[in-house]
């Protein structure tokens, strides 16, 4: 199988061999038409941090690949929807853009809970759908489900392992929001690995998403004279949950997964933040020119840098992209075989290849918080 070329570029030039026309050559109308490209995101709500560079990461590949000449002489066209990070949206999102919108495909959601719901519409109506989600659950959906995040078992068992061995921890605590599928799923593996391993877990208590108030569950959990808390939940409660317990005198390490990575998380807990970590798709400090240059061209472009959500996007692009290159069509059924057979996959985020399940098989960073901000700890290959 062709290996995607490493850079944006170079993947829209080696499509031509896949059938890429340039603009100027003549063609039927319907050929020349844009491929209509969908996506679903909060782009406002509770988790819109999330949502907002996961648009980012998508138009700026989108955006490069048309520079390029686009995907089989075309230009791609981005549709996006806000599920204002609710409950529900995600599916009637993915219904509008299928049936009134006609796109060959759809890219989402960076929450598990979410991409649970869309997968299910895309399953039905048989029209490929790429997540972030790291929830087993979401590609178990059916076979027109794919994604480009590693899944909770294999965080989970880097985030026990670092536990154990780098932290040396013995008794840890989990702090778990019964709402959240994601981390309902992350504290399962993790829980099942550090046990494995030899720890103990001494105690367990659980919040809902959208408390404020995390003392209660914080003071017993200090009381029972843990060596560790693992909280496998999102950075909207992350930041408080951090905050009040460095305030109760719990000094202990603090640790969790990819669903804490946002900017909000440093701005909500600062220094609070000292001895903890966290589980994530991507590292800044990674020494690849393709990592470099993504960085280079999002700073120029939106005055920042990127955090872990949009190299996942500009990398779903990239493989959707790829997948309808090879296929040589926008039918959804031979864009769903070809991203089937993706392997050998380079992206920002880190290179994969899908499994039988249509997971993907790639590394892990584990950040740590120094000098003001999360630098990497250790890489980790499946």
């Amino acid at each position: 199988m062709r290996r995607l070329q490493s850079t944006l570029f170079l993947i829209a030039l080696a499509l031509g061999a896949l059938g890429v026309v340039c603009p100027h050559e003549t063609e039927a109308a319907d050929e020349k038409a844009p491929i209509k490209i969908g996506a679903y995101a909060s782009l406002t709500g509770s988790e819109a941090t999330w949502g907002q560079s996961y648009e980012r990461g998508t138009r700026l590949a989108i955006d490069e690949l048309n520079a390029a000449g686009g995907v089989l002489g075309r230009p791609l066209k981005l549709l996006i929807e806000d599920n204002r990070s609710r409950p529900g949206e995600s599916a009637t999102s993915v219904r509008k853009l299928i049936s009134r919108d006609k796109v060959v495909a759809v890219l989402g959601e960076v929450s598990s809970g979410r991409s649970l719901e869309a997968a299910t519409v895309c399953q039905q109506m048989r029209v490929p759908m790429i997540s972030n989600g790291s929830n087993p659950k979401v590609t178990e959906v059916g076979d027109y489900i794919f994604r480009v995040a590693y899944i909770d078992p294999f965080q989970g068992t880097v985030m026990a392992q670092f536990a154990r061995e780098h932290l040396k921890i013995d008794r840890v605590a989990l702090l778990t929001d019964n709402a959240n599928a994601y981390a309902v799923g992350l504290g399962k593996f993790f829980k099942e690995r550090f046990l494995a391993d030899g720890g103990v877990v001494a105690i367990e208590k659980h919040y809902n998403s959208n408390e404020r108030d995390f003392k209660a569950q914080l003071t017993a959990i200090k009381a029972s004279g843990v060596e560790g808390l693992f909280v496998p939940g999102y950075y909207t409660e992350v930041g408080l949950i951090v905050q009040q317990a460095r305030q109760l005198g719990f000094d202990a390490p603090i640790f969790g997964g990819d669903g804490w990575a946002s900017p909000q998380l440093l701005a909500q807990a600062g220094e609070s933040l000292r001895d903890t970590y966290y589980c994530d798709n991507f590292s800044m400090e990674t020494d690849s020119p393709l990592v470099q240059r993504f960085i280079v061209k999002y700073r120029e472009r939106f005055h920042e840098d990127p955090d872990s959500i949009a190299p996942l996007a500009y990398d779903a692009v990239a493989m959707l992209a790829d997948a309808i290159g090879r296929a040589g069509s926008t039918g959804a059924a031979k864009i769903r075989t070809a991203l089937a057979e993706t392997q050998a996959f380079v992206g920002v985020s880190g290179n994969l290849s899908l499994d039988a399940q249509r997971n993907p098989q790639k590394r892990a960073f584990v950040v740590g918080f120094k000098e003001g901000r999360y630098r990497l700890e250790k890489t980790v290959k499946p």
